[in-house]
């Protein structure tokens, strides 16, 4: 006799924050289309669990662009894109075509002529890059407290009513960079070390200033494949499952940068003067973007920002096929 087996499923008491990232016309903002991430009822891609549509938005895949040509990138990444790396606007123009469901334009610490970067520069760009793509838009400092703060407010001001998200908050200067948020309509990016009770405090401390929680996304950081990657695995699982079990303050959607990590890793960086094992050295840096960004979104990311293409288009696929029930 055929046995019928009932499969468990685990019921949650909490789920992910849905946040809604850029605006349409109708909306106040410039962009073609919004971006919705969060929602979920369950742990990543198992539609078997928790209740109704447990997975109602696919994680988002994101390419960063520059304000300038970087001098710091692998020829590598050089090479993928071209002449677009010379204006940010081809640079965005050209991620979007590549297939990217976001833009984020990381502002320099310097101009390309080596001077301090200004309010006014960092405007001009932002406005450059808006122009040219119809995709919703994160902007987020060089990462000096003092130096975010200064680019960044004005951004916010000058891009009002087209929910960005600008960042980076840290527990220095998410005061500043929260309120120009607030004051002009945007979300913001928090940003902590790879610790669970830290994500979670920064979030209580931008709610605290009235910010609403569907306008905030968690970055609790990560490192690469073989630099860290399964500490910052484990705190993405916990503030996952914290949410899950009902915790509001873990329940924003979580940003990660594996392509910033991946290409300041050895494995991808170094192309002579390795072992020969280690292969072709193209192939081996794209693998090791796309198997951290794979990793991260076992472990709960909702957006996962990278930096070559053609990680993009494997990471795509492999959603596709998770996403299927």
């Amino acid at each position: 006799m055929p046995v019928t087996i009932e499969i468990p499923k685990e019921k949650w008491a909490g789920k992910v924050r849905e946040v809604t990232l850029g605006a349409t016309p109708a909306e106040g903002g410039t962009r073609a289309r919004t971006l919705t991430v969060g929602g979920e009822g369950t742990l990543p891609f198992l539609h078997f669990d928790g209740a109704g549509v447990a997975i109602p938005h696919a994680p988002a895949l994101a390419l960063e662009v520059r304000d300038r040509r970087p001098d710091d990138w692998s020829p590598l990444l050089a090479e993928a894109w071209g002449e677009a790396l010379a204006d940010p606007g081809d640079w965005a123009r050209a991620a979007e075509a590549a297939g990217a469901d976001l833009i984020v334009l990381t502002l320099s610490l310097t101009q390309a002529d080596g001077s301090p970067n200004t309010p006014a520069n960092a405007v001009a760009v932002v406005k450059k890059v808006l122009a040219a793509t119809g995709l919703p838009l994160a902007v987020f400092g060089p990462g000096q407290a003092e130096k975010d703060n200064e680019l960044i407010v004005p951004v916010a001001e000058a891009a009002k009513g087209e929910r960005l998200l600008i960042g980076i908050c840290e527990d220095k200067n998410y005061r500043t960079i929260v309120a120009a948020a607030m004051a002009n309509g945007h979300l913001v990016s928090s940003k902590t070390p790879m610790d669970v009770n830290l994500a979670k405090q920064l979030i209580i401390l931008i709610h605290d200033m009235g910010m609403p929680l569907d306008r905030i996304v968690m970055d609790p950081t990560t490192g690469a494949l073989g630099y860290g990657i399964e500490y910052g695995y484990s705190v993405m699982e916990r503030l996952r499952l914290a949410a899950l079990q009902g915790d509001s303050m873990t329940q924003q959607p979580m940003l990660v940068t594996p392509g910033e990590e991946a290409w300041k890793a050895k494995e991808a960086k170094v192309g002579e003067g390795v072992p020969g094992a280690w292969g072709d050295w193209r192939r081996r840096a794209v693998n090791w973007e796309t198997l951290t960004g794979s990793a991260l979104l076992q472990s709960g990311a909702d957006i996962v920002v990278l930096r070559h293409p053609e990680s993009l288009a494997r990471l795509k696929t492999q959603i596709a096929g998770l996403m299927q029930a």
